[in-house]
């Protein structure tokens, strides 16, 4: 997946809980990138929103109304990826 690694139109990050949250809020994940043993990276097409979505992960308040997200979409999400790590291919 090569052709993503350097295209703005994508978010590439490694961070199994902040792709879950990403996707949790609707964020659409493109692909699962194994090239990196022991290390995937979740690509997500960009948007607008995605860095406030970012900001707000890492950086609001715990309580705060910008990070609550459903938990049954959360747990879903969750296992999703799960699914999507595991398989050969996305």
């Amino acid at each position: 997946m090569s052709n993503l690694q350097n295209d703005q139109r994508y978010y590439r990050l490694t961070s199994f809980y902040a792709a879950a949250f990403l996707f949790t809020k609707g964020m659409e994940l493109v692909n699962i990138d194994r090239s990196t043993p022991r290390r995937s990276q979740f690509v997500f097409r960009d948007t607008p929103e995605r860095e406030l979505l970012m900001n707000n992960f890492n950086y609001a308040k715990e309580d705060s109304i910008e990070v609550m997200v459903d938990a049954r979409k959360f747990v879903m999400a969750i296992k999703m990826l799960k699914e999507k790590l595991y398989q050969d291919r996305f």
